[in-house]
């Protein structure tokens, strides 16, 4: 299953997400003109179980590169397909993740998810020599809190069947499930040889989950509200999907549209689908200047229909985000 995009809205620019995606990007830069076979790089910067509990080993470390080895794995990749299908997925579910936790809090709460992940992976492995690299870790934490968050968010996913392309909409909470009994499969069946880290996911996806729980004991100190003012996205999304609902009995129908608090005052063009089966898939919605919270928005014509031919009509609840 490969993940396309979910449905999930952000209201605020992911600027550590792209951050983390930037530094890893600029470490698979140096790491294609160092080569990926050079065994003595990755054993340097790469999380390798036997530095610490092997003693013939671990003398020719440092204790700074020790430490360090624990937080450098996790921007090391193996390969091409390796560093995409990891900043695919942490372009995918980091940005809401983000958003939850504030900036400064998901920084802390990736880098403590891959370290997690490494703990985990060298608890199975305790003597193993071979390196770990690789973000799969830190974000598996990431959708560790996602399905915790967003069970209910859409994920489009591309299921390839031999040849043919089949997209669906799956539930994050069946998606991530599914991802997640997967590794666990892979970790105590016949992939736990294959050279995959499984339970540095399994570690990594269970620490994001529990860090969730976590986060709401720790007190605010208004610095990531401070941070969001700057973050704070000035636009909702140009399409967004209506869920439409129906008074028995009535053939109109009424719905939310999501605005930001800058939209609100300058106005704004909207594209709406409403999966109805209407006659018009996508619909314009002219936002006018000035609409306050709750100022209901008549699309003509586009509620139920009878037989008869007559029509109802459907009134979007405009919802303003980041109102200030």
């Amino acid at each position: 299953m490969i993940p396309i995009r979910d449905n999930q809205p952000s209201y605020s620019l992911p600027v550590v997400t792209y951050f983390l995606m930037a530094v890893n990007l600029l470490v698979f830069i140096v790491q294609i003109q160092i080569g990926f076979d050079n065994q003595a790089f990755f054993y340097t910067y790469g999380l390798v179980p036997a530095k610490y509990s092997v003693p013939e080993m671990s003398k020719y470390f440092s204790t700074a590169n020790q430490f360090l080895s624990v937080f450098s794995y996790m921007f090391l990749h193996g390969g091409f397909l390796h560093f995409m299908g990891n900043m695919w997925s942490l372009y995918i579910f980091g940005d809401n993740v983000e958003e939850h936790f504030g900036s400064l809090r998901f920084l802390g709460f990736y880098l403590i998810c891959g370290t997690i992940s490494g703990f985990f992976h060298f608890l199975t492995n305790p003597a193993s020599s071979m390196p770990t690299i690789g973000a799969s870790g830190a974000i598996a934490g990431v959708m560790g809190a996602y399905f915790l968050l967003f069970p209910k968010s859409k994920i489009l996913t591309l299921i390839p069947i031999i040849i043919i392309p089949w997209f669906v909409e799956i539930p994050a909470f069946i998606f991530l499930g599914i991802w997640f009994f997967m590794q666990v499969l892979n970790a105590t069946g016949s992939g736990a040889g294959a050279g995959i880290a499984w339970w540095a996911h399994i570690g990594g996806f269970a620490a994001g989950f529990l860090m969730v729980k976590f986060n709401t004991r720790v007190p605010e100190t208004g610095l990531n509200k401070k941070i969001g003012q700057y973050t704070a996205r000035k636009h909702t999304p140009k399409l967004q999907m209506i869920t439409p609902l129906n008074e028995t009995g009535s053939l109109d129908l009424s719905g939310n549209i999501e605005v930001t608090t800058i939209e609100s005052i300058t106005g704004a063009q909207k594209l709406v689908t409403i999966p109805w089966g209407f006659y018009k898939p996508l619909y314009k919605v002219k936002i006018p200047p000035g609409v306050k919270q709750g100022t209901k928005l008549k699309l003509k014509g586009m509620g139920k229909s009878t037989a008869a031919g007559l029509k109802g009509d459907m009134y979007l609840t405009v919802n303003i985000k980041n109102a200030i």
